[in-house]
């Protein structure tokens, strides 16, 4: 319905052909990591948790085999309310994981109509006690605001709710329309009328209160920990850092280009086993575009924009922005040291900041 992630659904037999696929892809990666220090680990996309123990034990050895991983300390697996026995988590996390992050989304059952989520609240506070039980101590939840017909009473519900689990780790996303999903095609056709930007606003405002009132950081613009549990792996996206990705529609990033797999299952499988790299795209960053991404990324995070990674040639340039747009956005911006951020409030007008000092 909203997500533009690749999916593929019930293709059951097909999971055995696309792991031992994964395997070799693996096997097949040229991107030279001596210098690297691998710390985290994050196995998303879709239902990894369907995954079996024994699957999961060969993915990570043949990682072990290819790359170091002897100084991961954040390993997570993602995990949909109710389809995760007890005995499967229990494995995981005698295999090294040490991080759930858990789809949850919602807990109204007519949002979670709307949104084609097949699990209600009991399943989600089943698997949150399960994943309890059996020792996990990180846990993120994923929830979504701003859906159709979601009122700020609906949401403080849900909301309330969640916390009173008490994930480690909680990421709240605005629902966004994006091109290629039934959801763009329904608000395109008038189907469907997304909220106002003054309730989004009330949403989220409501949202980073009350995440304080619990005793949460908010380290990111959608993303919210107890103190030093943010999550490592995507503070590496933000920070603009190399990260190795495997899988159909998987992107990554070895220092100086960004790649991406083909997302098609079929296609990704027929091109390992003919011999060929899944890889579709490869983007060498330009120096403007590296800083661009430093600026858009590091607006989105509380550690700021670290200025002493701009080259000294675009560094003049992005000064006079700054000083060109002062008055505009001062009051939501602070500067310390080598670091440029957002304020608290200065958040929810992150990309609108972002366009007025891109390069």
């Amino acid at each position: 319905m909203y997500c533009d992630f690749y999916s593929v659904a019930d293709k059951d037999e097909a999971m055995p052909i696309f792991f031992d696929s994964l395997i070799k892809e693996i096997k097949m990666c040229q991107i030279e990591t001596e210098n690297w220090t691998i710390d985290t680990i994050f196995i998303g996309g879709g239902t990894p948790s369907l995954m079996s123990p024994v699957q999961l034990e060969s993915l990570i050895k043949e990682l072990d085999i290819n790359f170091d991983l002897s100084n991961v300390k954040e390993f997570t697996i993602e995990v949909n309310p109710g389809e995760a026995p007890k005995e499967r988590l229990k494995s995981f996390k005698s295999l090294g994981v040490n991080r759930v992050s858990m789809g949850v989304q919602s807990l109204n059952k007519d949002l979670l109509k709307f949104l084609t989520r097949i699990h209600g609240k009991d399943e989600v506070f089943k698997t949150f006690e399960a994943l309890r039980k059996v020792g996990f101590d990180n846990i993120n939840c994923d929830l979504i605001f701003n859906i159709p017909s979601q009122t700020l009473k609906i949401w403080r519900h849900d909301l309330k709710q969640v916390l009173q689990l008490g994930p480690e780790h909680l990421s709240c996303y605005s629902l966004t329309v994006e091109k290629g999903t039934q959801l763009y095609n329904y608000v395109n056709s008038g189907t469907i009328q997304m909220p106002s930007n003054d309730n989004s606003s009330k949403l989220y405002s409501y949202t980073q209160s009350i995440m304080n009132d619990y005793g949460y950081e908010q380290y990111e613009i959608s993303n919210w920990s107890k103190p030093k549990l943010e999550c490592r792996h995507n503070l590496h996206y933000w920070e603009i850092e190399p990260c190795l990705a495997f899988g159909p529609s998987a992107h990554g990033f070895d220092g100086e280009s960004r790649f991406s797999n083909i997302s098609n299952l079929d296609q990704y499988i027929k091109k390992i086993e003919l011999g060929e790299h899944p890889q579709v795209h490869k983007e060498k960053l330009s120096n403007k575009n590296y800083t661009n991404e430093l600026i858009g990324f590091g607006l989105r995070i509380s550690n700021g924009i670290n200025l002493d990674k701009i080259s000294e040639e675009l560094k003049h340039s992005f000064e006079v922005l700054l000083e060109k747009n002062k008055n505009k956005w001062d009051k939501f911006i602070i500067r310390e040291g080598n670091h440029l951020r957002l304020t608290e409030q200065g958040y929810a007008f992150a990309d609108a900041v972002a366009i007025d000092l891109l390069l």
